[in-house]
């Protein structure tokens, strides 16, 4: 086997190791990445970017109806999935070219083959049958939807990767999950007319989000006509003489569907890579151990990604690899800052959010304060849409630092990307309250509430 000499090799083509891989080519470095299925990764492949297109699509039903308000008459609609899905993969298809096309502009070589690390500074391409050689070495190959081996039937049922690319839309589906994918995917699916069921184990959906957005969610998706059962899992599934499914839950009932998706988490792509034959230390759960700067305890070989199980979110493992490329090839140590993140989820309405809730902020902090703000947004106001809109602010009432921003409504995540910056500059209620409002903006709200709804001392709210 013929052997190369890179600076970087970099094992997965998803956004992390994507972005490491292009700047590090960039400053002169000889780099090379091997991606085994498509470049671009979970993000651009099978997850954010093909989900946000769906929610899309999805939401054109609710627009339609909401017109006539406006005084528009719109025909009656139709709707046809395949071609949702054939522009959907014209779209990823282009995204993919793009991503492999700026490593490659940026001077690094990609391959499409599984790769192996065989020693710390060898990597076996499977696709090719030779090794390469590196001085460092990356692995970013991500993770994938975890799956239930102990359900009994569970050959029968599908993940998000399958839920894209089904042949037809199901009349009925049921989802297995309280997980933003589970949520955005029975948003998604109801609002292309299907017949949807969530099922959750847990009391409420959405578990570790601010409980005030949990509960309005919930209310809100179950007034759209989604069916949501919670304390319950799936006991079996079968398969009827029809071709449906029959899922027997815990509590007793039998759901008969034409889908069943299990989203029950995603777990590290870590296996058969040789990972344990180079002694990688690795967490129980499969995830690659890493210090603060994304090193292994292998010297040379670092990791990023969903494939550490730190913060699943494809900003963070950007993020990572540009701290990785400081550290390793500029001489400036720095490790990636996962405190205060900004993250939605695209349901419908969908959710923004940042910083503690108002649960985490209590356990902290001695005397909070809460600004809460319940109303119907503007454009709901013609079309008599019953839908409310949710903004909280969560402050410490000693220092005045808000702690955390939730918003539950239209546009949510654009307002928590924002809402990121003051928050993770520390900026106080104060700062807020002489921030002049946008009008009219569903927004200014965040910067009009001036007396707290509620406090909470010790624990206890007064």
């Amino acid at each position: 086997m013929a052997g190369s000499a890179y600076d970087l090799f970099v094992i997965g083509g998803g956004s992390g190791g994507v972005r490491a891989a292009r700047v590090a080519a960039a400053l002169g470095k000889r780099v090379g990445i091997a991606e085994e299925y498509r470049f671009g990764g979970t993000c651009v492949i099978r997850g954010c970017v093909p989900k946000k297109l769906y929610v899309y699509a999805s939401q054109f039903p609710e627009h339609f109806a909401d017109a006539a308000g406006y005084g528009w008459t719109v025909p009656e609609a139709s709707f046809d999935w395949p071609t949702l899905v054939a522009n959907k993969d014209r779209e990823i298809s282009r995204l993919e070219a793009i991503y492999k096309k700026n490593v490659e502009g940026a001077g690094g070589e990609t391959f499409h083959s599984r790769a192996m690390v065989v020693d710390p500074h060898v990597v076996h391409l499977l696709g090719e049958d030779r090794a390469v050689t590196a001085d460092q070495i990356l692995i970013a190959t991500g993770g994938r939807p975890a799956a239930h081996p102990a359900l009994p039937g569970h050959e029968h049922c599908i993940f998000s990767n399958e839920a894209f690319d089904l042949k037809a839309l199901p009349s009925a589906i049921m989802i297995e999950g309280g997980g933003y994918i589970a949520v955005e995917f029975a948003n998604i699916f109801h609002g292309l007319g299907v017949d949807t069921t969530l099922v959750y184990r847990g009391k409420e959906i959405l578990s570790r989000f601010d409980m005030d957005l949990r509960r309005m969610l919930h209310e809100t998706m179950e007034k759209k006509g989604i069916k949501i059962l919670c304390h319950s899992v799936t006991e079996s599934v079968r398969r009827r003489p029809d071709g449906r499914l029959d899922a027997l839950l815990t509590s007793g009932k039998t759901l008969t569907v034409d889908q069943l998706m299990l989203a029950i988490g995603r777990i590290p792509n870590t296996e058969n890579m040789g990972l344990e034959g180079v002694g990688i230390e690795m967490t129980a759960a499969g995830a690659i151990k890493v210090d603060g700067y994304s090193r292994t305890n292998i010297d040379n070989i670092w990791a990023i990604g969903d494939v550490t199980n730190r913060v699943q979110l494809t900003p963070v493992a950007i993020h990572e690899a540009m701290c990785f490329i400081e550290t390793a090839f500029k001489g400036n140590p720095t490790a990636p800052d996962h405190d205060t993140i900004a993250t939605a989820v695209f349901s419908q309405p969908e959710i923004g959010t940042v910083g503690l809730s108002e649960d985490e902020a209590v356990k902290r902090f001695s005397d909070v304060e809460i600004y809460r703000a319940s109303f119907r947004p503007m454009r709901h106001t013609l079309s008599g849409r019953d839908e409310k809109m949710l903004m909280k602010l969560v402050v410490d009432g000693a220092s005045r630092k808000v702690l955390g921003a939730h918003i539950l409504g239209p546009d949510a995540g654009e307002m928590a990307q924002l809402l990121g910056i003051p928050l993770k500059a520390g900026l106080t209620k104060d700062d807020f309250d002489r921030t002049m409002a946008v009008h009219p903006t569903a927004a200014e709200e965040l910067v009009t509430m001036y007396k707290p709804t509620y406090r909470v001392k010790d624990g206890q709210r007064v």
